[in-house]
């Protein structure tokens, strides 16, 4: 009554398998060859006559380590570029293959990017772009950006993630990020790709030299905690609105002040309810503009 199932893919178990199935299975990874492991392949494909061991080829290591390191650790792309690279050689009247540097360049014009938009890779690069961006390190944004865009990723996913970094990691030590976000998103709807990747470079070599600050993101998840774990305390009398008379006469709205009528615009109003006065979730932190409020 036993079953063993063995199974293969090149995706991330976590996305792709049941987690019940998962979770009982066990998992063995297969990392990507190394350049010299390839090079190795290909030399014993060129010998072996089940490759081209029975023809005459000549092709410098230098030319089959580009090979490799173009296959990016993929032995069935390495051997399927060998054999493109071999079959567009120079063939002289004996049956003698030469591969040129010319013919190398031709069959490997351009490089197959390790980017899958449904897979791990996926969620990786988008991790690197974010990151990099909170490191202020606009080289490496700028990077991960065409590593996506390059491969294919819908430019309106990308431009998403920046409106959110806009938000989460900058806030309001540079107000004006989010703006730009939102008009590199909208320049992405209007003209698309390859065009809108000079508004999304702009925005996020922008977003990683802005002042970052996560105030407001850490003083939402403060608020959310306590509306989820507090009681749900109605709505203090003092800040409702009162727009019939039976309402003003259960006192709401009553001794409510007006800030615009004050000096400091500001009044010491409760309008958090009881059992939450006196909480701060938003503290300003030293960057950018979020130091003006901060000495309020």
């Amino acid at each position: 009554g036993s079953i063993i199932l063995i199974g293969a893919t090149t995706e991330n178990p976590s996305f792709e398998i049941n987690s019940a199935l998962l979770s009982r299975c066990k998992v063995f990874v297969f990392k990507p060859l190394e350049t010299e492991d390839l090079v190795i392949l290909l030399k014993r494909a060129i010998t072996d006559e089940r490759g081209f061991g029975n023809t005459k080829v000549n092709i410098d290591d230098e030319f089959l380590k580009i090979v490799a390191e173009f296959a990016n650790g993929d032995a069935r792309m390495a051997l399927s570029t060998l054999e493109m690279v071999i079959l567009n050689g120079d063939t002289d009247k004996n049956g003698e293959i030469t591969v040129t540097k010319e013919t190398l360049e031709q069959c490997i014009s351009k490089k197959s990017l390790l980017y899958d938009k449904n897979g791990e890779e996926h969620y990786n690069i988008i991790s690197a772009l974010h990151k990099s961006m909170r490191n202020s390190d606009p080289d490496a944004a700028v990077y991960w950006l065409s590593r996506m865009l390059e491969a294919g990723e819908d430019p309106l996913y990308v431009a998403r993630r920046v409106v959110r970094f806009a938000s989460e990691d900058i806030g309001l030590a540079d107000p004006h990020a989010l703006e730009l976000a939102v008009a590199a998103y909208q320049a992405c709807h209007f003209i698309g790709m390859p065009e809108c990747s000079v508004n999304l470079s702009q925005a996020v070599i922008y977003m990683a030299m802005a002042p970052k600050s996560n105030a407001c993101d850490v003083a939402y998840m403060k608020a959310r905690k306590d509306a989820l774990e507090t009681i749900s305390e109605p709505v203090p009398l003092i800040i409702r609105n009162a727009p019939t008379k039976l309402m003003k006469e259960l006192d709401y709205g009553k001794g409510y002040k007006y800030a615009h009528d004050y000096e400091e615009k500001m009044t010491s109003m409760q309008c958090l309810p009881d059992s939450l006065a006196n909480r701060e979730y938003y503290e300003p932190t030293e960057q950018g503009l979020e130091i003006k409020y901060k000495s309020k």
